[in-house]
C-alpha cells in the first residue's frame, strides 16, 4: 500500500521507494502561463527556477489537460520546460489578532520593518458569505465621528456603504478620519491599485499612529499582478471574517472597488471572457457581489463595509458605479465643488443616502434630519437666482429662512481634520438647527 507524507503546501505519495507529485512543465508564457499540470482553479502551485528558487502562482483556468496559471509576482526568469508544482490545497491566509498594527501584501506576507509574523492561526481564502436567515439584523449606529455622516447618512453596525467620488476630493483623508474616531474593535484596510507613493503617507498621515495600532492593512499597489491586486482584497475580507466569528465588530475598508473590478477585468479577458460595458466581462459583477456579500452581520459579530467607488470623470452612471449602487446598503457621494470651496468632507448629503437609516436612529433625529434636508433642497433650488440678485428678500418665508439657515448648516457638515466629535455632541447641534426650520 502507498504511504502518504505530509508536507506544508504540498501533497505526495511515497510507493516503491519513489516520490510522486503533481507536476509538470511549463509550456508558454501568454498572458497566462500555461503548463501540462493537472490542477483544480485556485490551487496553489510554484514554479522551479534553475537556481533552486521558486516563484509562486496559482491556477486560474484550464484548457484540456493543460492549466492555466498566474504568478503572484511577476513572470521574470521563466523560461520554457521548467516545473510547475501543484500543491494541493487553496492559498491560506494568517488571521488573528497578533496582525493588529502589522501592514501585509496581497498574500498575506508582511511589507512593514516590523519582522516576521507570529500569527498562530491560518485560515483557507475560500470562505464564504454567511447563509441570508443566519446574519444578525443591522439594529445599532456605528458611531464615525464625522457629523455629516453620523447625524444625516448613519451608518448601522454590519452595513456595507460607499464612498463615491472622482480623483482628488478627499476619499482617503477621509477614510482616514473614520479609521481614527469610529467605534470598532478593529480595523480591515485593504488599499488596492493604488499608487506606490501614496501608501505610506496613509498610513502615516491620514491614519496616524492612533489608527494604525488598531488596524491591519493589506497593500497591493498598481505595478502589482492582477492576481495579486484581487487577492489583495481576498485577503482582507478573510481576515476581517475570522475577527467577525470570534464576535468583533470589524470595519472594513476597501480602496477601491473600482480597482478590484479593473484587475478582474484584465484577468478574464486573459482568459477569454467576452468583454462587456467598457469592456468589463461579466465575472467583474460576480466578484463585486461575492466580496461585498462576505461583509455584514454573521451569527455573532459583524464587519461594516467602508467602500470607495472611484468615479471616473465624475459620472455617477458608470458601470462599476451603477453596479456598486445596486449591490450596496447605501452611498456617500463626494463632490468636486464641495472640495474646491475647502469643505472637508466634501459629502453631498441631498444625494447621498443610508438605506439602514430609518432602521437605526430614533424619530427625534429623523425629523430634524428631513428639516435641514429640507432646508438645503429649497435654498438649491433659488441658488442660483440668489446668485443673480433676481430673488427679492421677503417673497417667500420658506426661501429667506433656508437662505439664512444654510450657512450654519455647512458650518455643522464642515469638519477640520483630526477633530472628532461625539454622536451626543452631533445630534445636539443637529437638533438645534432642526429646531429653526419650523415648516
Amino acid at each position: 500500500m502507498p504511504l502518504s507524507l505530509d508536507i506544508p503546501g504540498m501533497s505526495r505519495r511515497i510507493a516503491r521507494g519513489r516520490v510522486f507529485r503533481n507536476a509538470g512543465k511549463l509550456h508558454s508564457v501568454r498572458g497566462l502561463l500555461r503548463a501540462s499540470l493537472t490542477a483544480s482553479v485556485g490551487e496553489t502551485c510554484q514554479i522551479e527556477l534553475p537556481g533552486g528558487e521558486h516563484i509562486p502562482g496559482e491556477v486560474v483556468g484550464f484548457d484540456e489537460s493543460e492549466s492555466q496559471v498566474m504568478c503572484y509576482d511577476g513572470i521574470a526568469g521563466l523560461q520554457p520546460g521548467l516545473i510547475v508544482t501543484g500543491l494541493g490545497q487553496r492559498r491560506m491566509v494568517p488571521v488573528g489578532e497578533e496582525l493588529r498594527g502589522r501592514v501585509l501584501d496581497g498574500i498575506g506576507r508582511p511589507s512593514d520593518d516590523s519582522g516576521p509574523l507570529r500569527t498562530r492561526r491560518w485560515r483557507e481564502e475560500s470562505s464564504r458569505a454567511p447563509e441570508a436567515m443566519q446574519r444578525q439584523r443591522i439594529t445599532q449606529p456605528l458611531v464615525t465621528g464625522q457629523r455629516a455622516i453620523d447625524a444625516l447618512l448613519t451608518v448601522g453596525r454590519g452595513q456595507r456603504i460607499g464612498l463615491f467620488a472622482g480623483s482628488g476630493v478627499g476619499k482617503s483623508t477621509l477614510l482616514g478620519e473614520i479609521a481614527k474616531g469610529a467605534d470598532a474593535d478593529i480595523n480591515v484596510i485593504a488599499l488596492v491599485g493604488e499608487r506606490g507613493r501614496e501608501v505610506r503617507p496613509f498610513i502615516e498621515d491620514c491614519l496616524s499612529e492612533q489608527g494604525r495600532r488598531r488596524s491591519v492593512v493589506v497593500v497591493a499597489t498598481s505595478d502589482r499582478t492582477p492576481l495579486m491586486r484581487i487577492k489583495a482584497v481576498l485577503t482582507a475580507v478573510t481576515i476581517a471574517e475570522e475577527f467577525r466569528d470570534r464576535g468583533a465588530h470589524v470595519l472594513f475598508f476597501l480602496d477601491s472597488l473600482t480597482r478590484l473590478a479593473m484587475a478582474q477585468r484584465e484577468l478574464g479577458l486573459l482568459l477569454g471572457e467576452p468583454p462587456g460595458s467598457r469592456g468589463y466581462p461579466p465575472s467583474v459583477q460576480s466578484l463585486m457581489a461575492a466580496v461585498l456579500e462576505r461583509l455584514g452581520c454573521g451569527a455573532t459579530g459583524a464587519i461594516t463595509g467602508i467602500i470607495t467607488v472611484l468615479v471616473e470623470g465624475d459620472d455617477l452612471d458608470e458601470p462599476i458605479t451603477d453596479a456598486a449602487r445596486s449591490i450596496l446598503d447605501g452611498h456617500i457621494v463626494l463632490d468636486r465643488k464641495l472640495a474646491a470651496q475647502g469643505q472637508f468632507p466634501a459629502i453631498d448629503v441631498l444625494n447621498s443616502v443610508s438605506r439602514t437609516f430609518r432602521e437605526i436612529t430614533n424619530e427625534q433625529q429623523r425629523m430634524d434630519a428631513v428639516r435641514l434636508r429640507t432646508a438645503l433642497t429649497t435654498f438649491a433650488e433659488v441658488a442660483d437666482l440668489i446668485q443673480m440678485g433676481a430673488y427679492k428678500p421677503g417673497t417667500s418665508p420658506q426661501i429667506d429662512r433656508a437662505q439664512k439657515l444654510v450657512p450654519e448648516i455647512r458650518r455643522f457638515l464642515k469638519q477640520e481634520v483630526n477633530e472628532n466629535s461625539t454622536m451626543k455632541e452631533t445630534l445636539s447641534q443637529l437638533r438645534n438647527l432642526g429646531a429653526q426650520w419650523p415648516w
